[in-house]
């Protein structure tokens, strides 16, 4: 039987002072502990939750007293609420920390920081420590209470926090698993990256129509059986970021704004941060199951990264990478798609071919982080030890010489993962492990690849969106050191130098086959359609449902293998809700006056009032109609009567309700800044706006005042909906936490559920 809470702390005090010195002078203090790193609120006791065996880091920030004294030890001590048994005890001392293959760590001055510095600037006083246990776990379900005690060289001891003692107690949980019948094998988890409820809208409404007050049809995503809903914040705000956003799902617990799979700390590396075991590492250390990786976005953007790299910054491209590579023994990782392949490559001097690759100061390899997790982060042949990425890795060509087929296009892709007939053809043909990585940065979204593949067909009965055929600059690129020379009709995706892009469906599909070869033990395979986000950011709405609609391909794939494998659990959500998108209603007049509207006086900009007649609500809206083509997107996205979007989240913008042929500038994008690339406009208030010498260079938009600053919309604190298919899909019903849902889907896989459930 569980203690209260004040019950508890009333206990935890006392033991505390019995230990503590009754001196009157200066005590060293501590400002941090971890788990939970941030102080109880509101009488919150249980901040963090683990499941049985899940691993984690301890860690202690301790400031020394005024008198000069250094800080010596930091006792730590987990204790069974239920039972006031300790189940664990950890000194840790500066000569603990360098005993060889010790997982406690002792970090002081040159590498700690103050947190109550706003410039996070390096203490040149030996006034503060930071000491850490990596790798704890614990068996028993049950709370636990976790005390840090530290002591300086006067032999004075830091003094509990009586009030809540939120600085110098906290308190875990471990979540039971409940043996309940049929357990799942493989998950396979859909991120639709921002997608929120309106976003599913209006893509049903462009792919499937309405009449007569009817969806016509379902998207894939529609017919799941179970639908719930999801609160997203992070660990420090309501308005979260894809790093917690992703992390929060396959970690339980949760992560701080850019921080993925790490409890927030008090030093300047950013890869030594307290850990929490992924999904995909407990499973694999567990049950040897594989991760799968698939994303239109760069690999090492925050949603791909946030399943397998522990990291307190999630722009640290080159060690994120090498951390996917170097420590695939701890999370099992068999497939990884998308772009990025200026991170793979070697930068070496003046050669021109894309790469990012970098050395950070940030970026350390501990011994205790290498002993408490057996990691390998920062290694590499020529170097096993560095305490910075090497710019010059050519990581491309180590994953190829460790076994790892790579496919730089979409025929590449299906040359060397053909589709096999039957599982035992897949055996013969399907390769161990898959790299592919189609685009220097991000992937061109689906409007665009959509767009390349029928000019480059031909097929007059499929007109381009946009202008389409015309709509790239048809300027010179440089692809792998090699400068490109644009195809006869340039298109967006020629600009970029990639003509030959898969769709996400193709990628998942690939996948799937690899991790299907491997699935004696099963699998978690994340999926995610990443420029729903980056396009509703861009306030680009014809982009962003098509991106939808490639995204929901993909979840048709994942929901068909389920079918096939009922062992298999299928969730399409999202991280976050981005841009605040609102469907307000259809366009009164053809896509022949709007575009009229849009080129007439080149000189300004169109009066508000003119634009808004355009706009039809309630009854005016009625029933938008567009014409789906065999490739499964609409023939073209300006019809009469067009559906319109508006913005909740909005910065400014210059708005004419009709396509871009142009998307926005990608500042990713290693040549960016180089033509074709850099005659794209800049952001929202550029395109269908006037440039700086007042001209306007494309359509003639009308200026919509935004609500928030800079020049892009931004993400909200809204709850975005869940959808779920296969064994143990009856777990997500209702409201839940987006921590919530990593014990669901654990629940699922190690305890199962009832029988007959789904």
């Amino acid at each position: 039987m569980f203690r209260s809470g004040f019950e508890s702390r009333a206990l935890l005090l006392g033991a505390l002072l019995a230990v503590c010195s009754a001196a009157v002078f200066a005590a060293p203090t501590i400002t941090r502990l971890t788990p939970p790193s941030n102080p109880l609120r509101d009488g919150a006791e249980v901040l963090s939750r683990f499941l049985p065996g899940q691993r984690f880091d301890l860690q202690a920030t301790v400031h020394a007293a005024a008198d000069g004294s250094e800080v010596r030890e930091v006792l730590f001590t987990l204790t069974e609420q239920a039972t006031g048994k300790p189940v664990l005890q950890e000194r840790v001392t500066a000569a603990a920390a360098g005993v060889q293959g010790a997982r406690v760590g002792w970090r002081t001055s040159a590498s700690a920081i103050d947190a109550a510095t706003p410039a996070k600037q390096p203490l040149v006083a030996p006034d503060v420590a930071v000491a850490s246990v990596r790798g704890v776990s614990l068996a028993k379900p049950g709370r636990y209470l976790l005390s840090a005690i530290a002591t300086d060289g006067s032999g004075t001891h830091s003094q509990p926090d009586v009030q809540g003692m939120a600085n110098g107690a906290g308190v875990l949980e471990v979540v039971a698993v409940q043996a309940l019948g049929p357990r799942t094998r493989n998950v396979i988890i859909f991120l639709g990256d921002g997608m929120g409820a309106a976003h599913r809208t209006a893509a049903r409404i462009l792919a499937k129509g309405y009449a007569q007050g009817k969806a016509q049809a379902a998207l894939a995503m529609d017919t799941f059986p179970v639908t719930g809903m999801v609160m997203t914040s992070s660990l420090n705000s309501i308005v979260t970021d894809s790093a917690p956003g992703m992390s929060n799902y396959v970690t339980g617990n949760k992560a701080q704004n850019n921080q993925e799979g790490v409890f927030p700390d008090d030093t300047l590396d950013a890869f030594d941060n307290p850990r929490v075991e992924y999904l995909a590492e407990y499973l694999h250390r567990t049950r040897g199951t594989s991760l799968g990786i698939v994303t239109t976005a760069d690999v090492f953007d925050a949603t791909p990264a946030a399943n397998a790299v522990h990291s307190s910054d999630r722009g640290l491209g080159t060690g994120i990478v090498d951390q996917f590579f170097d420590d695939r023994a701890l999370t099992g990782l068999r497939v990884v798609m998308g772009g990025g392949r200026k991170w793979f490559l070697p930068r070496d001097g003046d050669v021109v071919n894309g790469s990012a690759r970098r050395s950070d100061p940030r970026f350390a390899d501990h011994d205790d982080l290498r002993n408490g997790w057996t990691t390998r982060i920062g290694g590499s042949k020529v170097m096993p030890t560095l305490r910075s990425p090497d710019p010059k890795r050519n990581l491309l060509a180590e994953m190829q010489q460790a076994g790892w087929t790579y496919a730089p296009d979409r025929t590449a892709l299906q040359a060397k993962v053909p589709d096999a007939p039957d599982r035992s053809a897949s055996q013969a043909t399907t390769p161990d492990a898959l790299l592919g990585l189609f685009a220097f940065s991000n992937m061109n979204v689906a409007f665009d690849k959509i767009n390349g593949r029928r000019c480059r067909a031909g097929d007059p009965a499929i007109p381009a969106f946009a202008g389409g055929c015309v709509a790239g600059a048809g300027g010179r690129v440089q692809v792998d050191g090699q400068t490109s020379v644009p195809a006869t009709v340039p298109t967006v995706v020629e600009d970029y130098g990639f003509p030959d892009q898969p769709m996400l469906d193709e990628m998942t599909d690939k996948a799937l086959q690899v991790l299907d070869r491997h699935n004696r033990n099963g699998f978690v395979l994340m999926v995610e359609g990443a420029s729903i986000d980056k396009q509703s950011h861009q306030m680009d709405s014809d982009r962003w449902m098509l991106e939808v609609l490639e995204f929901d391909r993909a979840v048709a794939r994942g929901k068909a293998y389920a079918a096939a494998h009922p062992d298999t659990l299928v969730i399409v959500t999202a991280d976050h809700e981005c841009s605040g998108a609102a469907l307000i209603g259809a366009a009164t007049t053809s896509v022949a006056t709007l575009r009229a509207n849009a080129t007439a006086m080149p000189g300004a900009a169109q009066p508000a009032a003119q634009a808004q007649k355009a706009v039809g609500v309630y009854e005016a809206a009625g029933f938008p109609h567009y014409r789906i083509a065999p490739d499964g997107f609409p023939v073209d996205t300006d019809i009469d009567g067009k559906m319109l979007i508006g913005y909740g989240a909005n910065a400014d913008r210059y708005e004419a309700w009709l396509s871009n042929q142009r998307p926005n500038q990608d500042g990713q994008q290693p040549f960016v800044k180089q033509a074709p690339l850099s005659t794209y406009p800049v952001h929202p208030t550029v395109r269908n706006g006037p440039d700086d010498a007042g001209n306007f260079t494309g359509y003639r938009g009308y200026f919509i005042a935004g609500q928030v600053p800079g020049d892009q919309a931004v993400h909200t604190a809204v709850d975005v909906p869940l959808s779920a298919f296969g064994r143990g899909a009856s777990l997500f019903a209702g409201y839940q936490d987006n921590t919530d849902v990593f014990f669901r889907m654990a629940q699922a896989v190690l305890g199962g559920t009832r029988a007959g459930a789904r």
